[in-house]
């Protein structure tokens, strides 16, 4: 069906139907273009939602991506950010393949458009023009037929009246001939302009307008393919990404399929495993028999008690003992009450209660809730040699040889600095050996350059090498005595320890086993009989002559008299100032010093306490 021969008389509908399709084209470019938008905007925020989520770096957000769990997220949020890539990708070729081409192609469609209905417009105006022409010589001819009649009908009336003359009546004649003349002239000229009118509208409606007509239509046709292929395009576009975002959806379903729960178990026992061993069974205490201070483990009196044989150690030998703490200091730590302090004296002084207040008694805690405060306390010192480091711990400071630290962590830290350290080895001996090549090169072409002038800096390189070759031996020296490749006592030593442990089975037990937490917080490694800490008291003294007393952190006012009658405690008088060296720590006790050689415990609420702000840090206890 053509629009030139079905549509020949409508040519204003074909022109606004046309520039409703140009503006349902406009219309589907607007919405690719949003939805380029949306794409971009949608890719923008996926990125930033796995930018977000990425660990930070030298943060404990990367320690925690050793798991297999937290890699697969990783790997979730790499893909997501290639997922995005793929909708950027959508954005790019529907801009280019179909918001520019279809943008191009609207104003090529409007530009052809336009000229097709000039052309039909000035057929229009051609047309009409003819026909003014042909209605102007009808008037013409139809006005002279007119004339023609009337001076037809004259020149009889003048031939009939018999008192006109003969020249009125030849007058009138010729008159009548010309008026008849004329009317021939004008009906020769409208049959003449009839005919081209006629002609010219018959090319009109079966010539020219078909043939406009019909190129609009071509045109119009052209538009709904072009518009059909853009939409398959649009779906193209789309297509040709999904292989790529499923890759994108496997790759994330093949680390979800990487987790394994076992490997992040093991991780965790890595992590945090300390290397020692579970404390063994409390033992029964008979509270039947009359109590009387013996030997425990909680007490260094009476040392050579109950039959127990007294060992003599050679040399500088040393039991597990507590370090930092000098002979005096843990004769008081180790009998610093457990209990809760007595409450004080209803009356304004102790002087009207006959025997003062008690002290508290000294029942023996029960190992669970020792391993728990030990547990719960802060990081320990396990050997003699970390004395020195001692002030450092207290000032928050992390040990050289991480000896804070349990076994197996401290282990592992010690591991990770040698391979640091080695890595640095070979980067400096990879630079040695680039500056020995060079210096061979110019050897042999001194016009390259002037091999002293390298001396200087192999030299250096080398001195590099041994600072960091002797920091290395002294890590592995550390982390052979932790894996137990180096004794990390004399063999005389063990020896003697060996002998102990030999002749006391009953109450010797695994050194994990024994451990307890010492009131400020250290531990023994190996707490056994009150003999050993006996025998060991004068190299214990040897060892720790020169270190320095806990620092005062304020003083306090005795508000009553307490009578300490137990080991740890300290007996103060009512108006007494003394100095503060521990709060209390919530046990309801406070750490007090009288002079240098005399300090203990007494019940937080028999003293009235002052502290130096300016101490405060001391506060912190080994």
């Amino acid at each position: 069906m053509s629009w030139g021969t079905e549509l020949w008389d409508q040519f204003d509908n074909l022109e606004k139907h046309t520039q409703w399709g140009i503006d349902i084209l406009e219309k589907y470019i607007k919405f690719v273009k949003e939805r380029t938008e949306i794409e971009l905007s949608y890719a923008k925020q996926l990125r930033n939602l796995a930018k977000k989520y990425q660990p930070k770096k030298n943060s404990k957000e990367e320690e925690e991506y050793r798991y297999t769990a937290c890699k697969a997220f990783l790997s979730t949020l790499n893909e997501m950010n290639d997922y995005a890539g793929q909708h950027e990708v959508i954005s790019e070729n529907m801009t280019s393949n179909i918001t520019v081409e279809l943008a191009r192609y609207v104003q090529e469609l409007k530009q052809e458009r336009k000229s097709y209905f000039h052309d039909g417009r000035k057929a229009q105006q051609h047309i009409e023009i003819c026909w003014k022409q042909l209605e102007s010589s009808k008037r013409r001819f139809e006005r002279d037929c007119k004339e023609a009649d009337r001076a037809q009908q004259y020149f009889e009336k003048m031939d009939a009246d018999i008192n006109v003359t003969k020249a009125d009546v030849e007058k009138a004649r010729q008159q009548a001939q010309a008026r008849h003349q004329m009317a021939e002239d004008s009906k020769a000229d409208y049959s003449s302009i009839l005919q081209k009118f006629n002609h010219e509208q018959h090319e009109y409606y079966h010539t020219h307008i078909p043939n406009i007509f019909q190129k609009i239509q071509e045109m119009e046709e052209r538009r709904i393919v072009r518009i059909g292929e853009s939409m398959k395009t649009y779906a193209e576009v789309d297509r040709q990404v999904i292989p790529i975002i499923g890759k994108c959806l496997d790759e994330i379903v093949k680390a979800a399929e990487s987790i394994d729960q076992k490997n992040d178990s093991q991780l965790v026992i890595e992590a945090y495993k300390s290397g020692f061993e579970p404390p063994g069974d409390v033992e029964f205490e008979d509270y039947t028999q009359p109590m009387k201070r013996t030997v425990s483990d909680n007490s260094l009196s009476n040392s050579r008690g109950e039959g127990k044989p007294e060992l003599k150690f050679g040399g500088k030998s040393k039991g597990k003992l507590w370090p930092f703490i000098k002979k005096n200091k843990l004769m008081s730590l180790l009998t610093s009450p457990h209990q809760p302090p007595p409450p004080p004296p209803a009356s304004a002084s102790p002087s009207a209660v006959p025997n003062g207040p008690q002290s508290p008694k000294q029942p023996k805690e029960p190992l669970s809730h020792r391993f728990n405060e030990f547990m719960t306390s802060k990081p320990k010192i396990h050997c003699f040699r970390s004395l020195k480091r001692g002030l450092s711990l207290k000032l928050g400071a992390t040990p050289e040889d991480f000896s804070n630290l349990p076994p197996e962590q401290r282990r592992k830290k010690l591991q990770q600095k040698v391979d640091e350290l080695n890595k640095e080895i070979q980067k400096e001996m990879d630079q040695r050996d680039a500056i020995t090549k060079m210096k061979d090169v110019y050897l042999k072409n001194p016009q390259m350059g002037d091999p002293a002038s390298l001396d200087h800096k192999l030299t250096e390189v080398s001195q590099n090498i041994e600072k960091l070759r002797l920091e290395a031996q002294k890590f592995e020296a550390w982390l052979a005595e932790v894996e137990g490749r180096l004794p990390a006592r004399s063999e005389q030593a063990r020896r003697q320890s060996g002998m102990f442990d030999a002749q006391n089975p009953a109450t010797v037990n695994n050194c994990a086993q024994d451990r307890e937490s010492s009131p400020d917080g250290s531990y023994t490694e190996d707490q056994s009989q009150e003999g050993e800490v006996k025998v060991l008291a004068t190299d214990f003294d040897d060892e720790f002559d020169e270190e320095e007393p806990l620092p005062a952190i304020g003083t306090c006012k005795a508000l009553y008299t307490f009578e300490g009658q137990n080991e740890g405690t300290i007996s103060v008088v009512e108006g007494e100032t003394l100095y503060v060296i521990e709060e209390d720590k919530g046990d309801g006790w406070t750490r007090i010093r009288r002079n240098e050689d005399e300090e203990g415990y007494v019940p937080t609420s028999y003293v009235e306490v002052y502290l130096d702000k300016n101490a405060k840090g001391a506060k912190t206890y080994i």
